[in-house]
């Protein structure tokens, strides 16, 4: 047992000096990663470490944090119902917007891979510019204006389909509803480009064996070549689609104001935001964040999961 044991060690050690040796001849490659290794550590992997610390403590900002052990998570579980009720409108808003944002992105990149390259540049930009345009929030805050001066309650006012101007922005009922429209018509983001640039790396050679091995339509061709080929660039877009279904903020606060009626269009990074830059409650909007960090990789492994299989 004895030499069984020490031959187990040896050989970690063997792998492990090994592993430096060939690190050190490679000194030169790891020198060129050293800014995006600093740039990575500095901007993502400490303040994650740093939110998960303070996420324990009470702290003000004025004040030196105060460890209060699980004091915040159980407060927001327990105690903090406009927070469940984030939680229900976040996953409302994901559930909803990733999956069908996610596949529109994909269906959309796939029909403008089919188009001449001019218009397929342009075509490119248009289904690309609301996700980065911030004049959209005033265009839609105009289409659901709740007087008879928004472009929607005018035309339901005049064919007579109401009686009354809607405040589409101020009832609770149809907030949630505004809210999806508009982050669907918004979710054409970085995932969206990425599904363009993996279709045109397609090699078309492909294609043309899969047509002598039985191929017959462009529905199969999608499913057996084009989308075994695009694993890297589908599993991108489900981290972005999911990503920026959690972190709806924006939309609901500036059409539904903030805090919105009822809390209707309370989101979770919306909670965070209110308890860390309105109320300085780090501590509190540290156990916020952590909540959303774990949902959000909960819900990255299960989609990454179910798209490892596609064209297995």
């Amino acid at each position: 047992m004895q030499s069984v044991r020490t031959s187990y060690w040896s050989m970690k050690k063997e792998k492990f000096m090994y592993g430096l040796r060939k690190a050190g001849k490679m000194k030169v490659c790891y020198l060129f990663l050293l800014p995006y290794a600093v740039l990575f550590f500095t901007f993502l992997i400490l303040p994650i470490c740093t939110s998960i610390y303070y996420s324990f403590t009470y702290y003000n900002i004025l004040e030196a944090p105060r460890f209060i052990g699980f004091q915040n998570y159980i407060n927001l579980v327990l105690q903090d119902e406009v927070f469940l009720t984030a939680i229900k409108n976040t996953f409302v808003i994901a559930v909803v917007t990733g999956p069908i944002g996610y596949i529109l992105s994909f269906l959309f990149a796939w029909f403008i891979n089919e188009l001449p390259r001019w218009l397929r540049t342009v075509a490119v930009v248009v289904f690309y510019a609301p996700s980065i345009a911030g004049g959209a929030y005033t265009v839609f805050a105009i289409l659901f204006q709740g007087d008879s001066y928004g472009w929607l309650n005018s035309i339901l006012l005049q064919f007579g389909f109401i009686d009354a101007p809607i405040l589409f922005l101020l009832d609770p009922r149809y907030i949630m509803t505004v809210i999806i429209i508009v982050t669907l018509w918004m979710s054409m983001g970085t995932g969206f480009l990425s599904f363009v640039a993996g279709l045109k790396g397609v090699d078309p050679s492909l294609y043309e064996a899969g047509y002598v091995d039985g191929i017959r339509n462009r529905w199969q061709e999608l499913y057996f070549i084009t989308l075994p080929q695009m694993k890297p660039m589908l599993l991108f877009g489900a981290v972005m689609s999911i990503t920026s279904a959690f972190n709806v903020s924006d939309v609901p606060r500036a059409l539904a104001g903030y805090p919105s009626t009822d809390y209707a269009a309370r989101t979770i990074v919306t909670h965070l935001f209110d308890y860390g830059f309105s109320r300085f409650e780090m501590g509190y909007a540290s156990a916020i964040a952590v909540v959303l960090f774990l949902a959000m990789i909960l819900c990255n492994k299960a989609i990454q999961a179910m798209l490892r299989k596609v064209g297995t």
